[in-house]
């Protein structure tokens, strides 16, 4: 069987440092600092994901007690919350929560970064076993884990809603992800505007 390869992206946003992420969730708001000078691939990557709507009503799909919550992958788009818990059982065969993509790959920024702490609320990119091999799906981690530091990207941090992230589970949904403090001259974002 042949091994697909997404391509490697550069996204158009730049971030400023300035930009925050506003997550409504069926649990409540999580907003998140987005270190976009020390991760500005990840952030903005991130930024274009969510203004155009790509994480939009996707479930989280994974919850490892204690350690992370994890969303973002887009095969879990039409599927309810029952439903995301018997795929990620295998109860509902040929779907799998967990192997969607934006049907790209971006580059790893954890190595030159200077915030790249896995602490309590930390939001991170998560990725396959290959390198530079994140796309759309993310976690948030639960706990303070510098074992990850030199694994994955770091590229925000909760300030509000820490106690939402620990009471997220399997099935939960991202209602929608707004971002405040855009750059105003960035034509790369369809669907926001500028908060």
């Amino acid at each position: 069987m042949t091994r697909i390869e997404l391509p490697l992206y550069t996204p158009t946003y730049v971030p400023t440092g300035a930009e925050r992420a506003r997550m409504q969730t069926s649990r409540g708001l999580i907003v998140v600092e987005l270190f976009g000078r020390e991760a500005p691939v990840t952030v903005g990557n991130f930024v274009e994901l969510a203004t155009r709507g790509f994480y939009d009503k996707l479930k989280f799909h994974g919850k490892k007690a204690g350690s992370v919550v994890v969303g973002g992958c887009p095969v879990t788009r039409g599927l309810g919350p029952a439903q995301v818990h018997a795929a990620v059982r295998g109860v509902l065969h040929g779907i799998h929560p967990g192997t969607g993509t934006a049907r790209h790959r971006i580059v790893d920024e954890w190595e030159h970064n200077p915030r790249n702490q896995h602490l309590d609320g930390s939001l991170v990119m998560a990725h396959g076993s290959d390198p530079d091999s994140g796309s759309s799906q993310f976690y948030f981690s639960l706990a303070a884990q510098p074992e990850f530091d030199d694994q994955y990207t770091v590229f925000g941090q909760v300030v509000e809603g820490l106690e939402v992230i620990h009471a997220l589970n399997i099935g939960d949904v991202i209602e929608a992800i707004t971002i405040e403090g855009l750059a105003q001259a960035s034509g790369a974002l369809s669907r926001g505007g500028v908060v």
